[in-house]
């Protein structure tokens, strides 16, 4: 039998294990266009002149929302105030634009609805391209939940939203 050098395995190894995470499927287009189409009636800004990054870490996750054209200062007003107000309702336990937009049963929806005062901390953020929504939470199960409506979102949205990745204390696009 021959033997993997240690390197080749251990390369290896860590490939399988980039692999075996779960990943987002992407919905159909239809639901993709659905979703559009809702998300207009809700959001303010022009959902194909931005893109939403949604970084999960370990406490919870990040969800940013950036304009496509550096200095679009109309579309950074839009979602500065479209993302302070939802970390407000988020934050008193409110998820009603994201139903509204994606459906009542959108993965994760039903446990962050159910969280209780203090459970799920929700803090809003401005960028210089857009604003940042940060959420924590202690319990794991709410975590999980978070993960979950990230990858929801990440589907709904298509072309339109993009994994992003913590490393360092920075934020990166995927």
């Amino acid at each position: 039998m021959k033997s993997i050098p240690v390197i080749q395995y251990a390369m290896l190894c860590g490939l399988l294990s980039i692999l075996a995470v779960p990943v987002a499927k992407a919905a159909d287009p239809g639901r993709q266009a659905e979703v559009s189409a809702r998300g207009a009636l809700v959001m303010p800004f022009e959902l194909k002149a931005t893109t939403h990054i949604f970084t999960k870490t370990q406490d919870g996750g990040v969800q940013q929302v950036v304009t496509k054209k550096a200095g679009d200062e109309h579309q950074i007003h839009l979602i500065r105030e479209h993302l302070a107000l939802i970390a407000d309702h988020f934050s008193k336990g409110n998820f009603a634009e994201p139903a509204n937009i994606h459906g009542a049963n959108m993965p994760g929806l039903a446990e962050l609805r159910q969280a209780k005062a203090g459970e799920l901390t929700v803090s809003y953020q401005d960028m210089p391209n857009g604003g940042q929504i940060q959420f924590s939470a202690h319990d794991p199960l709410l975590v999980q939940a978070l993960h979950k409506w990230f990858d929801a979102q990440i589907s709904d949205h298509g072309a339109d939203a993009m994994r992003g990745h913590k490393h360092a204390n920075m934020m990166h696009m995927q």
